[in-house]
């Protein structure tokens, strides 16, 4: 890890990250205004191992910044936000960040995230594009594409269509995708796997039909 790029309004929090991260030996562009940050991903990120960015900014936001940025690179972004509402941090995952840390925060586990990530990073770029078939499936930049087409999905059918893509010839029953995909906590009906099911067939027109039901059992996914 050694140039990161910082996006924070706040002059404090910034210059404490700063110096905390020069400290050890990492290097931090420090930029105040998300329309200045937006000049900056549009200048090029490749020098860039992470971005941190804050959510709350002057001019262009930072969920605006991440899907801009999503446009571009497979960069690894961390919000650093005091937006701790649910809905929020699932629009974040949703548009393409790798994780959150919430304000106030320790020093040590801002690092230790950031280290963890690009270290992921460079360990697994190659595994972010999954193909079946007619479909790919960049799980980086969350785009599906049916014959080169992007299509899109909603967050539970891309979801859904991850998992059966990661296990490609498997017979999937319900339970695994409700546990995948809702949370081993899930309360509710295992029926709603159906309804998101014929959703994706829909979504993916004619590669829908690659999504195979398996009667008594579940869901499959072939190649043709």
């Amino acid at each position: 890890m050694n140039n990161i790029l910082l996006i924070e309004d706040d002059t404090r929090i910034s210059e404490v990250i700063t110096k905390y991260f020069c400290n050890r030996g990492v290097s931090i562009l420090p930029v105040y205004s998300g329309d200045d940050a937006l000049d900056t991903i549009n200048g090029g990120l490749e020098g860039f191992d992470l971005i941190l960015l804050d959510v709350m900014l002057p001019g262009t936001d930072g969920f605006t910044l991440c899907r801009e940025i999503r446009r571009k690179s497979d960069i690894p972004v961390i919000f650093i936000t005091a937006r701790v509402r649910e809905e929020d941090m699932l629009y974040g995952y949703d548009i393409g960040c790798d994780d959150y840390i919430m304000k106030p925060f320790m020093l040590s586990a801002l690092y230790a995230k950031c280290e963890a990530l690009v270290k992921r990073d460079r360990g697994t770029i190659l595994d972010t594009l999954l193909t079946c078939g007619d479909i790919s499936l960049d799980t980086r930049k969350l785009v599906c594409c049916v014959n080169g087409t992007e299509t899109e999905l909603a967050p539970k059918e891309f979801e859904i269509l991850r998992y059966l893509m990661s296990h490609q010839g498997w017979t999937i029953d319900r339970d695994k995708l409700l546990s995948a995909v809702w949370g081993s906590d899930f309360f509710g009906n295992d029926r709603i796997v159906d309804n998101h099911i014929k959703k994706l067939r829909k979504a993916l027109g004619s590669a829908g039909g690659q999504i195979k039901t398996i009667i008594g059992r579940g869901y499959r996914l072939s190649e043709k």
